[in-house]
């Protein structure tokens, strides 16, 4: 039998605010234990929360962006359930009236297909704290510096198709709450996780099957190969006569497998009621109009603005745009030299393997936007060729000074590539007289002898010729 996946992502975003959604606690990360915890995040007698209205703006931004329904009214539940890291008991969240309706985000597959991803809802809801379970033999200690943190949970439409469908939207959301500013998107510190629910069908039955959900998946990996995990399995109990149960399930990289938990709660369980501490919230047309007008430039819009502006290729824009800090440094390279194809060829090219090599993000590289820019300059008006510029490029990286001048470390290397042609005439001649057979086939009319004769130049010359001159000055001394 062919089976169809259907999945749906419930993605967490730990919003950038200083302090937490209903408290004026710290949200820094790092933090000694506890340290950032007060009453009102401990649900106390006596104290009351107050909402932060800088988690409020972020949340109608992220609406904004994927052209959701903002709902001007509001309104805050408990969801009650007991675990060691809740202290109050319940968590404040947001279930009937979120603060963000239905939206939806297009996903690039590939440079020929997209996708439309519906978002069911948006809502905001304070993080429960941390159980610690390897700090203390036998015993789990409780930290309950996140408890009151900003989250804004992302819910989507089960219009997932794949593994690798989901682990692209979860890049994809990942790139937007950055490039609006409301996520530091630091997956290894817990700033964005999801929770993946996953079910198998026949294909072409329009019926969902029962589904299960892993939790708090927090990499782009880790996602794409816990859904895959999870599919198999439930293909592997269908086919075997058995059936899927319910239950939350979490993903175990180190065994490969996804395991089971617990069962799965259902809406019901968690009593959800209105919270008596918190009055309804209400927005004014004027405050989301404020926000839309100070929203930034999205990636599909500079995607776009790359092609049709600077003329890069569909692949080279969607690359240089997907990532914001990457796409600032692509700018302030171009800024430097003026040649936005050769930028994106040495971002895409030389410094990404360089990246990659040394486990850098592009905002921890050796080479800065300036340099880069300056040695692109230096290719452009001939001072150096592209064997020079790469060694140039090593050697900036090895010096990993921002300071560093590039012409000053061209002369000192010795990189200036030849232009008297007097001096190169020489080196052709020499070359030419070494190499009879070769020069006999080339007058014959066989072309592709002449990138040979062109290479022993570059040899003699320690790649600093320029090679269209020596190519020119070839054809010439024949």
């Amino acid at each position: 039998m062919s089976w169809e996946a259907v999945i749906g992502l419930e993605i967490h975003v730990q919003l950038a605010t200083q302090s937490k959604i209903f408290s004026g606690s710290a949200t820094a990360y790092g933090a000694e234990p506890n340290a950032q915890a007060c009453a009102v995040d401990l649900g106390l007698p006596g104290v009351l929360p107050v909402l932060n209205e800088a988690a409020v703006e972020m949340a109608v931004k992220f609406g904004l962006a994927i052209g959701a329904e903002i709902n001007l009214r509001s309104v805050f539940d408990r969801k009650n359930y007991f675990y060691p890291d809740l202290p109050k008991g319940y968590q404040i969240s947001q279930f009937e009236t979120p603060i963000v309706g239905r939206g939806e985000i297009s996903l690039d597959l590939d440079k020929d297909s997209q996708r439309i991803i519906g978002i069911t809802r948006a809502h905001l809801e304070e993080d429960a704290g941390k159980s610690v379970h390897d700090l203390f033999p036998g015993q789990t200690g409780i930290d309950l510096n996140r408890t009151g943190t900003p989250l804004l949970e992302i819910v989507s439409e089960p219009d997932l198709r794949s593994a690798s469908e989901a682990a692209e939207y979860f890049r994809q959301m990942h790139s937007l709450v950055k490039y609006l500013g409301i996520c530091d998107g630091n997956l290894a510190e817990g700033s964005m996780r999801c929770d993946a629910n996953v079910s198998v069908r026949p294909t072409g039955q329009d019926d969902f099957g029962e589904r299960t959900e892993i939790k708090n998946i927090n990499s782009f990996r880790f996602v794409e190969r816990a859904i895959e995990l999870e599919i198999e399995r439930q293909i592997d109990v269908l086919e075997s006569g058995g059936t899927i149960q319910r239950e939350t399930r979490l993903f175990d990289a180190d065994a490969d497998e996804t395991r089971s938990m617990r069962s799965k709660e259902l809406s019901e369980d968690y009593r959800y009621f209105p919270d008596p501490d918190l009055l309804p919230l209400e927005i004014s047309e004027a405050f989301v109009q404020t926000v839309r007008d100070a929203l930034p430039e999205l990636p599909k819009a500079r995607r776009a603005r790359y092609q049709e502006a600077l003329g890069l290729s569909p692949y080279d824009a969607a690359s240089l745009s997907n990532d914001l800090e990457r796409a600032r440094f692509f700018e302030a390279v171009v800024d430097v030299c003026g040649n936005p194809k050769l930028s994106a060829n040495w971002l895409n090219g030389e410094l990404s393997a360089h990246l990659n090599g040394a486990d850098l993000e592009i905002t921890g590289s050796p080479v800065s936007a300036a340099q880069l820019g300056q040695l692109i300059r230096r290719i452009d008006d001939e001072t150096l060729s592209s064997k020079t510029a790469k060694e140039l490029f090593k050697a900036l990286w090895a010096k990993a000074d921002a300071g560093t001048d590039v012409d000053e470390l061209i002369g000192h290397l010795g990189l200036k590539q030849m232009s008297d042609d007097g001096e190169l005439a020489v080196i052709v001649s020499k070359v030419l007289e070494s190499n009879p057979d070769q020069v006999a086939e080339l007058k014959a009319g066989k072309d592709k002898v002449l990138g040979f004769l062109v290479g022993q130049v570059m040899k003699a010359t320690g790649g600093k010729a320029n090679p269209k001159h020596v190519n020119e000055l070839i054809r010439k001394s024949l």
